[in-house]
């Protein structure tokens, strides 16, 4: 067994080690005895209805993913005829990603209830356990993807750097277009159905009705407690699946420009490294009865980051056997690799600071809106949306930071790298992620099934912190999405032989403004999507009030299916024109007008999808808690006129953070791979 071989085994043994950890901690979440029937009976509605919409949703992708595969099959020649056996692989992978995240949040919801009534820390422990599940299967199921792409073509047609080139890599992209497909419908499908359920359950129970937030009276409140699923869970999944392995199959691709196996298997090896992490991480939750989830998370997310700078040092001094590696003419130490994936590294930690400040319950940008709530929900949306545009700044300097001193460190290469540095520990920080929709879940349970206040408190507690925590998840996501279509666009250039995208050719200047306007039509028309759907959640939600005897006095239970049914029909149909523009788009532009103006689409969507992305997900993050922030009593409280515009203003930010806003670095991730799959036949 050679070098090449020894490495797969040992990656594809880890991944499965991490898959069988998941499903260990699946099976101990699902053990747990749910002995409050009303509880019980909540969550099996979740259960049920999130079970139904990724169902349909699925059976929709199919269809896609079918018809996309049949076009790859028959664009293709001889052995790359395989890509399109890789894009249905990306996408089942991705999809059941999705699938095994939001199997068991909607188990460890009700638990992680439950787990309040005895303490604190209980419900932390299974709601980070229930998230550490998806962290797992994500990472597992991803690098186990790659490896079996590359393992099976270089059973087939041999390992050396001439196959790598021309069969395995194109493969590699079918598989990440796959899983890039998937993320986009799963994040704006998932997204229009959580935030049309949300919208209308805020609108008419808080505003309109006074009654409080997961009120059992709410027709809409499983709905929105669903959505937390799809959206936020499901869809979450699939969006960083698809980060993920499109971080490590650009390395990948920019490593043949060094003529050396190991520079194309090293983040094979990085990937591996963060794997092992991540497991070893998840034994070390914990947090008091008095204390702050948020630092439990924190202590957890740094402490698998410094080990990861420790660990990283001997991954690249034992791994790279040369001193020196040369790419694009220049010559560069290996130990720059190092240094280059701990810049990546830090800078992830400091873009989620960075959100953490602007989005952070209790912090000063998230008092100034809501003390702006005061005057009324006109002054609410001004300092929201003051504060999501001045909270794309420090971001952008941060990566600009690292595309610099990247670049001198490793040339193109060491930018691609330092996206997988950035994502080194997503396992950990994916498990945080995931968590906020468990605990989100848990609060509307315990209210719902009248668990106390000491159980509600507990589990807002753990709200709060999920909010914080799903706006760092998004802010490490859109950072490496910067960097990863960067060297995505790097391998565009070199496959359509293009090298001459300058402002002084007119036809690249049209293709930024169209590339820059992409981004802000897409979130139009999701946008609009979400007020479709809300509007006729609100409808059914007034009819059910006026129109059920003794309803509001909680003598009749609501028809919470009706709503289900309704964001589910909407979010399906909704979903389908921005995925289909998103990839007819750089298909018309690259065939009909040429491949420089192309590479200038490219360049306008990777720009504006980024700051826009960072602009909503910051600003949708920090009305959210500006609106739980009052809700803790200050200016007024729950109830009050100043409660009342906070809810308008979190309303508006829901489609800002949870639809349109992530959705953006998947967008600029997809058009990036289209281009690059249809480059050679430009």
């Amino acid at each position: 067994m050679n070098s090449i071989d020894q490495l797969v085994v040992l990656t594809a043994s880890v991944c499965l080690l991490a898959l069988v950890i998941a499903l260990i901690k699946y099976f101990v979440i699902a053990s747990k005895k749910v002995d409050h029937e009303r509880a019980e009976e909540i969550s099996r509605y979740i259960r049920e209805g999130s079970m139904a919409f990724l169902k349909r949703e699925y059976q929709v992708l199919s269809l896609v993913i079918l018809v996309l595969a049949v076009v790859l099959y028959f664009f293709s020649e001889g052995p790359l005829k395989f890509v399109s056996i890789s894009f249905i692989l990306g996408a089942v992978f991705s999809c059941f990603a999705g699938y095994l995240g939001m199997k068991v949040a909607t188990l460890a919801n009700v638990r992680t209830a439950l787990g309040a009534k005895h303490s604190l820390n209980r419900a932390l422990k299974i709601a980070f356990s229930g998230g550490s599940v998806m962290g797992l299967g994500v990472v597992g199921l991803g690098l186990l993807g790659i490896i079996i792409v590359f393992e099976s073509i270089n059973y087939v047609f041999g390992n050396d750097l001439s196959t790598l080139e021309k069969i395995t890599l194109p493969s590699i992209n079918g598989f990440i277009f796959g899983s890039a497909i998937v993320a986009l419908f799963a994040r704006v499908g998932g997204g229009i159905y959580t935030k049309a359920a949300d919208v209308g359950a805020d609108l008419v129970g808080k505003v309109e009705s006074g009654i409080p937030e997961d009120d059992p009276r709410n027709p809409a409140v499983i709905a929105d407690n669903v959505g937390d699923n799809v959206g936020d869970t499901a869809g979450m999944g699939s969006d960083i699946f698809q980060s993920y392995v499109a971080s490590i199959a650009s390395i990948m691709i920019l490593g043949l420009a060094s003529h050396s196996v190991e520079l194309v298997l090293f983040p094979l090896v990085v990937a591996l490294t963060g794997i092992v992490i991540t497991i070893l991480a998840g034994f070390f939750i914990q947090t008091k009865e008095n204390g702050n989830p948020q630092v439990a998370l924190n202590v957890i997310t740094l402490g698998a980051s410094s080990f990861a700078v420790i660990c990283l040092y001997f991954v690249v001094d034992g791994f790279i056997s040369n001193p020196y590696f040369t790419l694009g003419g220049a010559t560069f130490n290996k130990i720059n690799l190092y240094y280059v994936l701990i810049l990546g590294l830090v800078a992830g930690i400091a873009i989620g600071f960075i959100t953490e400040y602007y989005t952070k319950m209790g912090g000063k940008p998230v008092k100034e809106i809501a003390e702006a709530s005061q005057t009324g929900g006109a002054t609410n949306v001004l300092s929201g949306l003051s504060l999501g545009m001045r909270s794309t700044v420090l971001p952008v300097i941060v990566i600009c930071l690292l595309i610099a001193s990247t670049y001198f460190l490793a040339g193109i290469y060491g930018i691609a790298l330092a996206s997988l540095g950035m994502l080194s520990t997503i396992g950990i920080q994916l498990a945080v992620d995931a968590y906020g929709p468990i605990a989100d879940n848990a609060g509307g349970i315990a209210e719902m099934a009248e668990l106390g206040a000491e159980v509600r408190e507990r589990t807002d507690k753990l709200d709060a912190v999920g909010n914080t925590t799903a706006a760092v998840g998004k802010g490490f996501a859109i950072g490496s999405a910067a960097l990863t279509s960067i060297s995505l666009f790097s391998a565009f250039e070199s496959s359509a032989g293009v090298y001459d995208i300058s402002l002084s050719n007119p036809f690249v200047i049209l293709g930024m403004f169209l590339g820059a306007t992409l981004p802000f039509l897409f979130s139009s028309i999701v946008i609009a999507a979400v007020s479709k759907a809300a509007y006729k959640i609100i409808e059914e939600v007034r009819r059910q009030f006026k129109e059920i005897p003794g309803l509001m006095e909680g003598k009749a239970n609501p028809d919470y299916k009706k709503c289900v049914d309704i964001s589910t029909k909407a979010s399906i149909r909704e979903m389908m024109t921005p995925g289909l523009i998103s990839l007819l788009l750089p298909v018309i532009i690259g065939f009909f007008f040429g491949k420089q103006m192309l590479g200038g689409f490219l360049v306008g969507v990777t720009l504006s999808g980024i700051l826009l992305a960072i602009f909503m997900a910051n600003t949708g993050g920090a009305w959210d808690n500006a609106k739980k922030y009052i809700e803790q009593g200050h200016f007024g409280g729950k109830g009050s006129p100043t409660h009342k515009a906070a809810v308008m203003g979190d309303t508006v930010g829901d489609p800002f953070k949870d639809t349109s806003g992530p959705s953006m670095n998947i967008l600029v991730k997809l058009v990036v791979i289209v281009s690059l799959i249809m480059a050679p036949y430009l």
